[in-house]
């Protein structure tokens, strides 16, 4: 909490002045982490035209406050500290002091509900709670909330990792801020703002969506039905459902057990559709751009099941547009790293079946070319078949901080499973050729490599015979397509018996070396070999 001391000079009381209370956003707050060795900006409001300064760690820092009350300075931050500081602002007679301030290594932890799945869920949670006494790492919580406009605040607050701590942390982002303590022994500070079940368009800017067709068309669609939205019609029309669902579940309470159907969901109340959860930067409003400027080392993003449906805008078009659009708000090219979608639903059993949580994974790994200083934890053998939600929280994490400490702390490790490189046609047989197979490829159960698929000119997919030759070669071949121009690997919701990994254990990702248009319609990019250079 912040602590307050306001002291009042007599005679300061003119009626032509006028006056603010000094204040900062919430995330500005006791036992919050700041960004190490950086100029870390500072933000509030106070008095108009009044000086403000902070104090911390014997840094000084000054500014003076707009005519709209607004001030913004940074503060040098130094080396990474565990000791806990305090930091100090001050205007007028006003004064704010944020206590245990820690210095290390931030970042912003976003997306869908398997970013918000909590460690109370996890799979590890009573092996990490035992051990979960690690006042070095912190994690703010924002608040699910919506709104029309770009805020500056949200509600939420930082807290210290500890065993009463834990169960409401982020697991993914937990798991993520231990491995990178363990390894850099320095604070690590976890911004939390993810909401289930919402696209990647809420998480972007209306401004930034109306630069790509596809995402201009929703953004369009949402402000026409907020012009027409009536919220007297809206009321009466939701009161009408909400008393026939009443009068619905008071019937189904008088019928026998044996013979009650499952109750439909209780009706939500009406929202603006401009300030309804989901909707093209509503979320970007409310949950985004109120950090907007805190320094950080980068984010980690775990999303995309809520766009895995077919006719949806291409994943490796609006995941890089938001990008992009943090990026240019944050005035800063911060890393990126994201969690590709995990095996989900039955398993197929036949070749060439269309998939659309297939084409989004692949889409994700074809942002690894587009986008710098992105990366991309591959999970494809963590996931439930009857689950969108796996367990498994400590993979992903740990694997995304691989990413991370190989890119932006210069560890030297393998720090991706074996990513597709290019393919080259050689007779009957097609030779594929990836990154990061560390020491060197192999199947995970030590049985013959499965699930690869290879087609000739008719398109036709059939189970493929590979093996490995060299360190990062796979031979593929089927005695069906003795002409064979394409190959896939893993191409299904859930591929189960795909078996390729690195030296380090870690699972290929899904691929395909053709530009079929097969599952949804949509346009995807000519296949092409990689420009990773990784």
């Amino acid at each position: 909490m912040h602590r307050f001391v306001l002291v009042l000079a007599l005679g300061l009381t003119c009626p032509a002045v006028a006056f603010a209370e000094l204040s900062v956003p919430r995330f500005f707050s006791d036992h919050m982490v700041l960004q190490r060795e950086r100029s870390a900006p500072i933000w509030g409001t106070a008095t108009p035209g009044a000086d403000v300064t902070l104090d911390f760690n014997g840094t000084t820092a000054t500014t003076k406050a707009d005519a709209a009350g607004k001030w913004r300075v940074g503060i040098q931050t130094g080396a990474a500290d565990a000791s806990g500081s305090t930091l100090t602002i001050r205007s007028g007679g006003e004064t704010i002091k944020i206590d245990d301030v820690l210095i290390g290594e931030v970042w912003f932890a976003s997306g869908q509900s398997n970013m918000a799945f909590t460690m109370r869920g996890a799979a590890s949670y009573d092996a990490a709670r035992a051990e979960s006494d690690l006042p070095a790492i912190r994690m703010f919580n924002a608040a699910a909330t919506t709104a029309v406009e770009p805020q500056d605040d949200i509600a939420g607050q930082w807290s210290v990792c500890s065993p009463d701590t834990l169960a409401s942390y982020s697991a993914v982002a937990f798991f993520f801020a231990r491995k990178l303590h363990q390894e850099l022994d320095v604070p690590v500070g976890v911004i939390k703002s993810a909401w289930g079940g919402k696209p990647v368009e809420t998480f972007t800017s209306r401004q930034a969506l109306e630069t790509l067709p596809g995402t201009k068309r929703l953004v369009d669609a949402v402000i026409k039905a907020d012009k027409a939205y009536d919220p007297e019609k809206a009321k009466v029309a939701y009161q009408a459902r909400l008393d026939q669902w009443q009068a619905d579940a008071a019937e189904r309470r008088n019928r026998p057990n044996e013979q009650r159907a499952r109750a439909p969901r209780k009706p939500t109340p009406p929202k603006r559709p401009l300030n309804t959860e989901g909707k093209p930067g509503v979320l970007f409003n409310a949950m985004i751009h109120p950090f907007v400027g805190y320094a950080m080392r980068g984010a980690i993003w775990y999303q995309g099941e809520a766009n895995a449906k077919p006719g949806a805008v291409p994943y490796d078009q609006t995941l890089p547009l938001m990008i992009r659009d943090w990026r240019q708000r944050w005035d800063d090219e911060f890393s990126f790293y994201y969690v590709q979608l995990a095996n989900f639903r039955g398993a197929s059993t036949e070749p060439g079946t269309p998939d659309p949580w297939a084409l989004l994974q692949d889409r994700m790994r074809l942002i690894l070319d587009t986008t710098p200083k992105t990366g991309m934890a591959i999970i494809n053998d963590v996931g439930a078949a009857g689950d969108i939600h796996p367990k498994n929280k400590k993979d992903p994490g740990e694997r995304l901080a691989r990413w991370a400490l190989a890119k932006d702390y210069g560890r030297d490790l393998v720090y991706s499973g074996p990513l597709y490189r290019d393919s080259k046609i050689e007779g009957n047989a097609i030779r594929v050729t990836f990154d990061q197979a560390g020491e060197g490829l192999k199947s995970r159960d030590g049985e013959a490599l499965k699930r690869f698929e290879i087609a000739g000119k008719d398109q036709q997919w059939h189970w493929a015979d590979a093996k490995t030759v060299g360190k990062d070669t796979v031979l593929v071949s089927s005695d069906e397509v003795p002409a064979p121009v394409a190959v896939r690997y893993a191409w299904a919701s859930n591929p189960e018996g795909a078996n390729l990994v690195n030296s380090e254990g870690l699972p290929a990702s899904v691929f395909r070396s053709d530009d079929w248009d097969d599952v949804t319609g949509s346009a995807r990019p000519s296949a092409r070999k990689t420009t990773r250079g990784r």
